[in-house]
């Protein structure tokens, strides 16, 4: 079982504590800084996600940096929306979600993956994945604790982390397979170590975490007596084979929290309906955390979910199909601009080593890169480097991720844009 704390005297630790050593900062400046928001010298700036897309609005750019779909969601999720503003679903939802919800979070859960969760007790329906994953690791973080993060990473997780006063302590995803060493795995945990995040399929490498390497999370989790924190709103695009939570493992489920959401797979990321699930003990702290957060998401849009989450299996066979087709679009015209892009195994994003593009551009970086060709191809990618902390950085400064979540006319518009500029 987990603990409620952790012996933090200095016989059990016997690092040093990173937090007593950083100057003080306001709270807003921690999160600032995890999430990669502050420049050098210290004024705020704007989500690389944002500044991505500004530019692609500025050239008039296809935007294949931030990852939002550009075709609609499902028509009867759609129709279940109006049906439920017109049947009275106005007020405050339940904190915890609204029933239909929670049952058909634990129908999904339990005839895709086989894992039985109470819908009472179990799961918390929270304002997207985002609120999901901020309220589980303030449910469990304080000052003084670390936890283990794989780069590169979605800048939230160091913003929630630092927020609290915890300690991110990185380990690389190594290019070009973005595996990492496992002992660089093994030497992350320590006694001070609460919580390690886990985002598989994992945003922004499209690579899909192996059996072996989550094995090796719940024996060091549970050696270390630390929470499993899992990001997987991409459940449904694995590509090869169906994705395997790390609950459903053996001896995870009791120090688990899950967190997905209805954005990636239903096509409607601004709909920010997510869910999170776990054992009841450490549930108790989630929602009590989210019940000041958000209250609660959006009452008709979680009746709409609910009917989302019923779909038959053909529905997710053919959101895989599609998103395969869109994917091999994607990494055929990256491989007739003259790059070796690795093939993703899930996700809607794909990362490529630009370098061999350099010369031709004038540039020595894949974020200059990516600025020439918004400006000369027609298209804007996120450089990878912007997904990890300084430590790491140099690791992926030659990679660009691509998301291709659009149509595939626009994707074939994009390619054509790239060829024609190299």
């Amino acid at each position: 079982m987990i603990a409620d704390a952790h012996d933090h005297s200095p016989a059990a630790a016997p690092r040093a504590d990173p937090a007593r050593e950083r100057p003080r900062a306001q709270p807003w400046q921690r999160m600032a800084a995890g999430g990669g928001l502050l420049d050098p010298s210290g004024a705020l700036r704007s989500t690389v996600f944002e500044e991505m897309t500004a530019l692609a609005t500025r050239t008039g750019s296809v935007n294949l940096g931030q990852g939002f779909p550009d075709f609609a969601p499902p028509q009867p999720m759609v129709d279940a929306a109006v049906a439920a503003l017109h049947t009275g679903h106005h007020q405050y939802a339940p904190i915890i979600g609204v029933p239909a919800l929670r049952q058909a979070v634990a129908k999904h859960q339990r005839d895709h993956y086989g894992l039985h969760l109470d819908p009472d007790s179990q799961i918390a329906v929270s304002a997207g994945a985002t609120e999901g994953m901020t309220a589980a690791l303030l449910s469990v973080l304080q000052p003084g604790d670390e936890v283990v993060m794989f780069e590169p990473r979605y800048d939230l997780y160091g913003a929630a982390v630092e927020f609290t006063g915890a300690t991110p302590v990185p380990v690389p995803l190594l290019p070009p397979t973005f595996t990492p060493d496992p002992d660089d795995v093994r030497a992350a945990f320590s006694p001070r170590t609460r919580a390690v995040i886990l985002n598989d399929p994992h945003n922004p490498t499209g690579t899909v975490a192996s059996r072996e390497f989550k094995e090796l999370l719940v024996e060091l989790a549970t050696e270390f007596d630390a929470v499993i924190v899992t990001d997987e709103v991409y459940e449904h695009l694995r590509f090869a084979g169906p994705h395997e939570p790390i609950a459903s493992l053996p001896g995870a489920a009791e120090r688990t929290l899950s967190v997905s959401s209805a954005g990636k797979t239903f096509s409607a990321t601004g709909w920010r309906v997510g869910w999170v699930s776990g054992p009841p003990e450490l549930m108790r702290g989630v929602i009590a955390v989210k019940s000041y957060l958000s209250h609660s998401a959006a009452a008709p849009l979680q009746h709409a979910v609910a009917h989302a989450l019923s779909f038959p299996p053909a529905f997710y066979d053919a959101l895989l199909e599609d998103y395969r087709e869109r994917r091999d679009v994607l990494v055929a015209g990256l491989r007739e601009a003259g790059l070796t892009p690795p093939v993703p195994e899930g996700t809607f994003f794909a990362v490529a080593d630009v370098s061999d593009h350099y010369a031709l551009a004038g540039v020595d970086n894949a974020t200059d890169l990516g600025r020439h060709w918004a400006e000369n191809a027609g298209l804007v990618g996120i450089p990878v480097s912007a997904f990890a902390g300084p430590a790491n950085r140099g690791l992926y400064a030659d990679w660009l991720r691509l998301a291709f979540c659009k149509r595939t006319d626009v994707l074939r518009g994009a390619m054509a844009g790239l060829a024609a500029a190299v």
